[in-house]
């Protein structure tokens, strides 16, 4: 198991080593060529400023058994299709379940900006977000361990 992120724009990245230092689970940081990222814990790839590249080369890395850390739908949606785990930043488990109905808000959403039209922006980011994304990786890491057991 590792933990993937979308690094770019990734608001928890401290939380994400912490929790990951203390299972000695290894940490795959993402970013385009525009950031620079180094916390000493995580290994950083750096791609191309193209549209998608962090996108391409994380689905390139994932497996089954690991944890991906996005904002972006659409690469959740990639990512729990191939039969890992997808998380956001606000403590958002991507499933099947909710997966439709996510994209079919991004997809309105593109609509209504494309033909002229404002939609309301993320609200500012709290202690309390950091701490329900912290609880529900927590969660996460806890079942995939489980279930790495399990399969033993």
């Amino acid at each position: 198991m590792r933990i993937l992120v979308d690094a770019d724009a990734c608001p928890v990245k401290q939380i994400i080593v912490r929790l990951a230092k203390g299972r000695n689970i290894p940490v795959t940081m993402l970013i385009d060529t525009s950031h620079g990222l180094n916390d000493g814990y995580s290994t950083v790839i750096t791609v191309d400023k193209q549209a998608d590249s962090v996108d391409f080369a994380l689905m390139g890395l994932l497996t089954s058994e690991d944890i991906v850390v996005t904002q972006d739908y659409g690469l959740a949606a990639m990512v729990i299709g191939k039969g890992a785990r997808a998380i956001n930043q606000n403590g958002l488990i991507f499933s099947y379940a909710n997966m439709d109905k996510l994209l079919m808000e991004r997809h309105i959403g593109g609509k209504i900006r494309r033909s002229g039209g404002r939609t309301r922006g993320p609200a500012k980011r709290t202690k309390e977000d950091d701490a329900r994304f912290e609880a529900a990786l927590e969660r996460l890491l806890n079942e995939v361990k489980l279930e790495s057991k399990a399969g033993d």
